[in-house]
């Protein structure tokens, strides 16, 4: 029960990896706002392990705003926030990418974190306590071709990360990042374009451990950056990542 006592929201955590950290928050003792842009499928995911579930686009202003008030009207206070929610684009040459879809990238891998600072922060800083983990990814550190734009969103959410670091350890509010390989996803076909044997074994041989990271491997880490344990730690960038990145 490493996180009992405490409260936390997480975004996009109907699935993937977003699910797999509300789990195990939920299962160290925390009370968790279940966040995703689905409705229906963040209800079950409440249904099936605990937490208050909540719809909401983290790219919109007003549902950001109502996301943050929903949690501390139903938990009274907030202590962590999970920035998980991402989209991808498919993979295909930089500039074929269409407008449109740079900017749903940028809104909802980038706009949010900005968003829930806004609306949260101000909470944090009242309290002095804090800590904000944002689900950056190894393709911030170690961009994949074709994927030019998502991993300019994800090295702009690692910066993010350092710079929110910095101005906020004054207020005790820590913010760290985990930086996961490609894993067993709703994304993990976008990535690859399509899900085929041949394609898996080709992204495969780029990961030392030669396995897809998995939501239980995220929730680990996320629950120690998140834990009273992690107090001295703030601007971390954690890879999660098998090896992909050395």
């Amino acid at each position: 029960m490493r996180l009992s006592g405490k409260t936390a929201i997480v975004t996009g955590a109907a699935s993937g990896f977003g699910r797999g950290i509300a789990t195990r928050f939920c299962a160290e003792g925390a009370e968790v706002l279940l966040v995703d842009v689905n409705a229906d499928a963040v209800k079950a995911a409440s249904a099936a392990i605990g937490g208050v579930p909540h719809a909401a686009d983290v790219s919109d202003r007003a549902d950001v705003t109502a996301m943050v008030a929903r949690a501390i009207e139903t938990m009274g206070h907030v202590d962590i926030l999970v920035n998980n929610a991402g989209v991808t684009h498919l993979p295909a040459p930089l500039e074929t990418v269409t407008e449109e879809d740079f900017d749903r990238v940028f809104a909802v891998n980038c706009k949010s974190v900005y968003l829930t600072a806004q609306a949260l922060v101000p909470h944090l800083k009242a309290r002095k306590t804090g800590a904000i983990l944002n689900i950056a990814s190894t393709a911030g550190v170690s961009p994949r071709p074709r994927l030019n734009w998502y991993n300019a969103s994800k090295g702009w959410m690692i910066t993010a990360t350092r710079a929110m670091a910095v101005e906020l350890a004054p207020d005790g509010i820590r913010v760290n990042a985990l930086n996961p390989v490609a894993g067993e996803t709703p994304l993990l076909k976008s990535f690859m374009g399509e899900d085929t044997p041949e394609i898996r074994a080709k992204f495969l041989a780029t990961i030392p451990l030669g396995r897809f990271s998995t939501p239980e491997d995220l929730a680990n880490a996320a629950l120690y950056l998140c834990s009273d344990e992690a107090s001295m730690v703030t601007g971390v960038c954690m890879e999660v990542d098998g090896g992909r990145c050395i």
